[in-house]
């Protein structure tokens, strides 16, 4: 893994350019190649590793360099006069540390780490509040509390300096609410407030060359972002600060209404909120007259609750007042910031599809994917593939091998693949969203813009049998080539933001073997094609299942917040409303629009060990969808055989429901049998937990395929299962779950009345 590499974009127009950045350490050159991906698994019982090579002028020799990754969010403002002139001054705020036990951490601080010199409010290394002033000797003063403060417990928290008496003090008190936080009212904690009073003979060196952050210190300047230290794990709200020595009681009068002349900030964290969100989720208001406003770094979480929440509303939006918090990781990562390598310009008759700049270095190589789609207006075939990218990211980079009970789950030991091993050893590549920070909490954002190691061709991910989401998906885009279609490719988000305006001109449009992670316009949109006479195939399941959202101003960054369905990590009370946009995060189905709806089937049970199989039912002999099964006996085992699980039915599985919300009509074509007990219903369908939920007992654990025609000539038809792509290309494409597939997109892609 000494080569890696990513794009500025994902989705990338003919005759538009993208940018591709590279980590080459340990090598003075690298070389380049562009290439067409076409099948990714290189399982000895498939087709093999299929790649094009492409004519480029980017294609060649390029010097390696070393690019690294600093994680951890924190707030920069501009190197401001006010906070180079500071002699005395009052720093406070109200924090919820997630851990304080991890080591010295800055709350406020304009500390330089190179020259011990500075200001600043911290976490010590005895887990207490301490005051830090360093003066142009580099001698130091640090001032603490000496008292830890608890994990999960908001606290009101300052230090002061006298610059003419040499005074310094500095304080918590806990803040404990009915609702605020892990503990109530009758917990006693009050043996954890302090205040600790010292005069120093030393003055804090303002002018020290270190910017003023929040949730960390200044380490130094890479030339093109601030390198820090002191990383901060928790909540921060209502930072202020003065110029001046303020009293305990004229800081507590700060917390709500600062003022006054010797105010040189008071900074809100829950302004910028509307009905819709964050439009602008880095953007940090200062409501002073200074307007010292500031700008995250790594996303930190906003939408969170405050000090002051009382349970009484769920929604940010509805009291922004009570959302003042923004929550602090120090492995969040939303930008590596790497320099530019080279930039390729996509032709304008470059042919859609999934590539990839095949970057090597001896022995090591990368793969940095992106997708070539058309100009909207201007398709190249009737058939169009969604890419869902919003699911790559949401697993990108995930560590399923660190999960303890992944053995239980999977029904085997996970087999971790040289990527996990080097992911283990390298935090700073990033989180899914299936992975928790170093603090516990989960990770609700990812983003496209650092080295996705698990969305390459070759890659054979830990979790399943075999392939998993990008790699899976190339198993389609395989098939598809091998047969003649002719085909465009174009992202979820490409819908997400354009809508029934790009997808209008297909007649077919064709997802992924796992489209689980979605946006309401993306759902709108299939919804519009669907009504419009578009007719769509399903090729997976558990689609259409979290609620997602793109970010406002960057497509390469997702969010979500989870609950109520099957899910790694649960957000905490009050939390579920995504940043982004203000809406209830958690399961489509919660709100009235669950997959059934859309495709004729949702989510409902999964296993990783083995993948099964389908039997035809008999309303699958009825004249109306009799020419699905052309060419098949009537008593084959649909798809009993596949590179993944070695089965067509696996991994996750989707059922009929009309109470959910499958069309009365649609008919079930086959369904699946004879899974293992390692495949168990999903939490969202229970109501207790009980006995015979496993595959041998529970006859709802199963995949049903499901066809049914929609308005003005359209059709839906979905699989219903992860593997089934998988059995696409058996017996060189020779085989009952590739000819069914076939009979279905000929039919869809032609412009013929579909029977009925």
């Amino acid at each position: 893994m000494a080569i890696t590499g990513y794009t500025d974009k994902l989705s990338v127009i003919q005759g538009s350019k993208v940018k591709f950045m590279v980590n080459c350490n340990g090598h003075d050159h690298y070389f380049t190649q562009i290439v067409h991906l076409v099948h990714g698994d290189t399982d000895p019982n498939g087709p093999g590793f299929k790649v094009n090579k492409v004519e480029s002028s980017v294609n060649g020799k390029y010097t390696g360099r070393k690019q690294e990754i600093h994680t951890g969010s924190y707030i920069q403002f501009e190197d401001d006069k006010i906070f180079n002139q500071i002699e005395s001054f009052s720093l406070q705020a109200m924090i919820y540390p997630t851990t304080p036990d991890k080591g010295e951490q800055a709350i406020l601080s304009k500390w330089s780490n190179e020259h011990h010199s500075g200001y600043g409010l911290f976490i010590d290394e005895k887990g207490a509040i301490s005051v830090w002033i360093g003066n142009k000797d580099g001698t130091v003063e640090k001032v603490s509390t000496n008292v830890p403060l608890l994990k999960g417990a908001w606290y009101f928290v300052g230090g002061s300096f006298n610059a003419e008496t040499g005074k310094v003090t500095v304080f918590q008190q806990s803040m404990v609410s009915k609702a605020n936080g892990n503990f109530s009212l009758p917990y006693n904690i009050d043996k954890l407030n302090s205040v600790v009073d010292k005069n120093i003979s030393i003055k804090p060196n303002s002018k020290n060359g270190a910017p003023f952050l929040m949730a960390s210190s200044y380490e130094s300047n890479n030339g093109r972002r601030h390198i820090v230290t002191h990383k901060y794990n928790g909540k921060i709200d209502r930072p202020r600060m003065a110029k001046s020595a303020l009293k305990f009681e004229e800081m507590a009068l700060w917390v709500e209404n600062p003022q006054g002349t010797d105010l040189v900030a008071a900074w809100d964290f829950a302004e910028g909120i509307t009905k819709k969100g964050f439009e602008n989720p880095e953007f940090v208001y200062d409501k002073s007259i200074n307007q010292l406003h500031g700008q995250t770094v790594n996303l930190p979480t906003r939408a969170m609750t405050g000090y002051n929440w009382d349970s009484t509303e769920q929604n940010f939006i509805h009291r922004p007042e009570q959302y003042g918090a923004i929550h602090f990781h120090d492995d969040d990562l939303s930008d590596a910031q790497w320099e530019v390598d080279f930039e390729m310009k996509i032709p304008d008759d470059l042919k859609s599809g999934v590539y990839a700049a095949h970057v090597k270095a001896g022995d090591d190589e990368d793969y940095i994917t992106f997708f070539v789609r058309p100009k909207t207006g201007k398709p190249n075939a009737k058939i169009v593939f969604i890419a869902p990218t919003a699911s790559y990211l949401a697993y990108a980079n995930n560590r399923f091998q660190d999960i303890p009970l992944a053995q239980l789950m999977f029904g085997r030991s996970p087999v971790v693949q040289p990527e996990d091993a080097y992911l283990g050893e390298h935090n700073e590549y990033g989180l899914s969203t299936y992975d928790h920070h170093t603090d516990g909490t989960g990770v609700c954002h990812s983003s496209s813009l650092r080295p996705i190691l698990n969305m390459r061709p070759k890659y054979r991910h830990n979790l399943s049998p075999s392939l998993w989401q990008f790699n899976a998906d190339l198993h389609l885009i395989d098939w598809m080539t091998e047969k003649g279609f002719e085909f465009d490719v174009i992202t979820d988000y490409d819908i997400h933001s354009e809508g029934l305006e790009l997808l209008k001109y297909y007649n077919v449009a064709i997802t992924g073997s796992h489209p689980e992670y979605c946006s309401g316009a993306m759902l709108d949109s299939i919804e519009a094609f669907q009504n419009l006479g578009g007719r769509f195939m399903y090729m997976g399941a558990n689609g259409f299942y979290w609620v997602t959202e793109f970010h406002p101003n960057n497509p390469n960054i997702i969010e979500v917040r989870k609950n109520f369905g099957s899910n790694a990590w649960k957000t905490r009370a009050g939390e579920l409303n995504l940043s982004f946009t203000g809406e209830q995060g958690s399961l489509w189905r919660l709100r009235g629009r669950a997959p059934q709806k859309l495709v004729g089937t949702g989510f409902i049970a999964e296993g990783f060990d083995v993948s099964s199989y389908y039997v035809r039912t008999d309303a699958s002999f009825d004249p109306r969808v009799s020419w699905i099964f052309e060419g098949i006996d009537k008593d084959e085992k649909i798809g009993d055989f596949g590179l993944v699980g070695g089965g067509a039915a696996g991994l996750e599985l989707d059922i009929y429901d009309t109470e959910l919300g499958t069309p009365e009509h649609a008919v079930i074509l086959a369904s699946s049998e004879n899974h293992t007990n390692v495949y168990m219903q999903v939490v969202e369908e229970l109501h207790f937990n009980v006995p015979g939920m496993g595959g041998e007992e529970n006859p709802k654990v199963r995949a049903d395929i499901v066809y049914y025609p929609t308005p003005n000539g359209g059709a839906v038809f979905s699989t219903s299962s992860i593997s089934y792509c998988g059995s696409l290309s058996y017996n060189n494409y020779d085989n009952n779950i590739s000819r069914l597939t076939e009979n279905v997109l000929r039919k869809f892609e032609s412009d013929d009345k579909l029977p009925w």
